[in-house]
């Protein structure tokens, strides 16, 4: 075998080699990351999880508001990579304790009895104005000393939290948005940002603060992080209704 034909085949072999060596690597970098999501969300592989929404008011049976669904459309491709099944019930038929699955609450307390209860037990800073008359106020959050309002279309806020009731409970991921639009923004949100999340908070409880900017322009595509407000969110606030600051501008 002449010096040549040995080259040709030393070269091969290595491309060969190195071939594989990519395909390992990338395959183990794709197991790692498809392990750190299902620890994320808490969605090991034929594990169960449970999708709580609320009732299209304006519908005269059971239905789903347009952008809750497209919310759902979003959590729906990151339970299937997981390997996970869903369940999506009403927020009236969801009689049930927290931790054993990993549950995905999406509403607001109007319109969602399961995101009441949630935001009464675990959020107690936040505050929600539930007036169903026309104001300044109306929808508005208070966190903490913090006023955010709505302006329809234009600058919306939605509650984006990971929720946990133990060290080894399921965790439960809630969007209550001042809109439905909000909360397939924020579901969007966490689909894209997981990695990113995971590694600042870990499998701990977080609260963020989302602004939907110029909603009727852009629709859910146009999202800033307003600010983390998990330690406010989990201290119940020493003000009464109406004596937090107004910050509806940030």
């Amino acid at each position: 075998m002449n010096d040549g034909i040995l080259s040709i085949i030393l070269v091969a072999a290595g491309l060969l080699v190195g071939a594989g060596l990519g395909w390992y690597g990338r395959k183990s970098a794709a197991a790692r990351t498809l392990r750190r999501k299902e620890k994320f969300f808490g969605l090991p592989e034929n594990s169960e999880c449970l999708v709580v929404v609320n009732r299209d008011a304006s519908g005269a049976d059971w239905s789903v508001a347009k952008h809750d669904v497209f919310a759902l459309v979003e959590l729906a491709a990151v339970i299937r990579e997981c390997g996970a099944h869903l369940q999506i019930i009403a927020h009236d038929t969801a009689n049930q304790g927290f931790g054993d699955r990993t549950e995905f609450c999406v509403g607001t307390p109007i319109s969602n009895r399961r995101m009441a209860a949630h935001m009464h037990s675990l959020l107690p800073g936040i505050r929600i104005n539930t007036d169903p008359e026309p104001g300044p106020d109306r929808g508005a959050f208070a966190i903490g000393s913090e006023r955010y309002r709505l302006d329809s279309g234009v600058t919306e806020h939605v509650i984006l939290a990971r929720l946990t009731a133990g060290q080894d409970a399921r965790p439960v991921f809630i969007s209550c948005g001042q809109r439905s639009i909000t909360n397939q923004a924020a579901m969007r949100y966490l689909a894209k940002h997981e990695a990113r999340l995971s590694r600042k908070y870990g499998n701990s409880t977080f609260v963020l603060l989302l602004k939907v900017v110029n909603s009727q322009s852009y629709g859910a595509d146009v999202v800033e992080l307003v600010a983390d407000v998990t330690k406010a969110a989990k201290s119940p606030s020493p003000l009464a209704k109406g004596e937090s600051k107004d910050r509806s501008s940030k």
